[in-house]
């Protein structure tokens, strides 16, 4: 018997307690008819607002592909088929992302350091994917408990895996934020592409590391389990972070997933968060831009 699937997806971006500028961008989007939902979230680096520029060129490349996914051609494919085209837009649309962000550099001198980290996760029936550059992440909430989906493109990350450091020193270290992947940095990234299968009701959140500097994976954990409406733990994060300091930007989306063996499942409400984008104002934009 096949799974049914229905989504519901919300998420909020915040400039911290610090920074005079958000440089992390979002998108999220569930489809009304179809078992469809995205989230993207980006994390600029750069000043000058380039990093603001960088991570808002990553996620429109994003939303542009994932908007023309669904097409009569896509729905005519088999499940495998449909995987394997979801995986190669993901490939194309980050590396025309990555391009896009070269070329502005280009045209600007001001915008010569500016990159962005990039996490993507889509939802199309019972197939999850995610793809990531850097160390903005995902996470996976269920009654497994926690599974964190990224591995960090990072040097703190490459110090833990050669046991030079341990979860907890990352946290504090003073290269915490030295990542070894980007976009908008070399002519050709390559980002990480994991893919399952969805076989039970679960929450997947995405978030920029302006939350997990904060929250380890057991508190990540706690949150997801015990904050309802669950869509809302996006402002739980995001408050905690900030009453912690919040020296960074701090991103988060969260995606609903109630599956069930073969019989319609009421969706979970939704009508607020069908589809969104970085509304977040920025202290130093005109306010006609905001």
């Amino acid at each position: 018997m096949s799974r049914k699937v229905s989504l519901a997806v919300n998420g909020r971006t915040d400039i911290g307690q610090v920074r005079e500028e958000n440089e992390d961008s979002i998108r999220w989007f569930v489809h009304p008819q179809q078992p469809f939902s995205y989230v993207v979230i980006a994390d600029g680096m750069g000043g000058y607002t380039g990093g603001a520029l960088a991570s808002r060129i990553a996620v429109e490349c994003l939303t542009l592909a994932f908007s023309q996914l669904v097409t009569p051609t896509f729905l005519a494919c088999t499940p495998d088929q449909q995987k394997l085209m979801i995986q190669a837009m993901l490939r194309k649309s980050i590396q025309q992302a990555n391009h896009a962000i070269i070329h502005a550099k280009a045209d600007n001198p001001n915008f010569a350091h500016m990159g962005t980290t990039l996490v993507t996760a889509v939802i199309w029936n019972d197939q999850l994917l995610v793809a990531h550059v850097g160390d903005s992440r995902a996470y996976l909430w269920g009654l497994r408990g926690l599974v964190q989906l990224t591995r960090d493109h990072s040097v703190v990350q490459e110090m833990i895996d050669s046991g030079a450091m341990t979860e907890e020193e990352a946290r504090i270290s003073n290269v915490r934020n030295h990542i070894t992947r980007a976009l908008g940095v070399m002519d050709d990234v390559e980002p990480d592409i994991k893919s399952c299968t969805l076989t039970e009701s679960a929450l997947l959140m995405l978030c920029s590391d302006g939350l997990t500097e904060y929250f380890d994976n057991a508190e990540i954990e706690h949150v997801l389990a015990t904050h309802r409406p669950a869509l809302e733990c996006c402002y739980r994060f995001i408050d905690e972070a900030n009453h912690s300091g919040g020296k960074d930007n701090i991103s988060v989306g969260i995606m609903e997933v109630s599956v069930s063996g073969g019989i319609n499942v009421p969706p979970p409400p939704r009508s607020d968060y069908a589809s969104g984008e970085d509304t977040t104002v920025r202290r130093n934009a005109p306010q006609n831009q905001l």
